[in-house]
C-alpha cells in the first residue's frame, strides 16, 4: 500500500518535472527532463514491485523518498529565490498559468496532428485501384468469325510475302 502510494506520488512528480519547462520556463533548468525521467522510472518501479517491498526494503524506500523530497524542496526554494520580484509576481498570477496551459494545449494538438499524419502515411490505403470485378461476355460465334477473317486479311496486306 505504501509502495503504491509513494509510486503514484513519484509518477505525478516526474510528470510535473517533465512539464516544468513547458509550464514554468522561469523555474526550469536544462536537465530537468532527465531528472523527471528518473523520478518517473522510480515511480514505475515502486508501483510494479509493490508486492516485493515489505519490511526493511520498504523502510529504505520511505527514507529515500523523504531525502528526495527534502532535496526537491531546497532546490525549489533556491530556484524561487533566484527569480526577480517581477518574475515572482508574474509567476503567481492566474493569467500567466492560463497562457502557459493554452500554449501547452496548442503544442499538444500540433504534435497529435503530426503523429496522426505520420500514421496515415504509414497505414496502407483501404482499397486498391480496382473498384470492382469486370465482367466480360463471351463473343458470339458470328463476330468471332468475322474478326478472324479481318485479322487474317490485315496480316496478308502488311506482310512482305503478300507482295509477290
Amino acid at each position: 500500500m505504501l509502495a503504491t502510494l509513494s509510486g503514484d506520488l513519484c509518477l505525478m512528480l516526474g510528470l510535473a518535472l517533465l512539464l516544468l519547462p513547458l509550464l514554468a520556463v522561469e523555474l526550469s533548468r536544462p536537465r530537468d527532463g532527465v531528472w523527471g525521467a528518473v523520478v518517473l522510472l522510480l515511480g514505475l518501479v515502486l508501483v510494479t514491485s509493490t508486492d516485493r517491498l515489505r519490511g526493511a526494503p520498504m523502510l529504505a524506500v520511505l527514507c529515500a523518498g523523504l531525502l528526495i523530497a527534502r532535496l526537491a524542496a531546497e532546490v525549489g526554494q533556491a530556484r524561487w529565490n533566484s527569480l526577480s520580484e517581477t518574475e515572482q509576481q508574474r509567476f503567481t498570477s492566474l493569467d500567466h498559468w492560463r497562457t502557459s496551459l493554452q500554449q501547452l494545449l496548442i503544442t499538444t494538438g500540433r504534435v497529435g496532428e503530426g503523429i496522426s499524419g505520420i500514421a496515415k502515411q504509414l497505414k496502407p490505403a483501404g482499397k486498391s485501384g480496382v473498384t470492382g470485378k469486370k465482367w466480360v461476355r463471351p463473343e458470339s460465334p458470328e463476330t468471332t468469325d468475322a474478326s478472324d477473317t479481318e485479322s487474317a486479311e490485315a496480316a496478308k496486306v502488311t506482310s512482305p510475302e503478300g507482295e509477290d
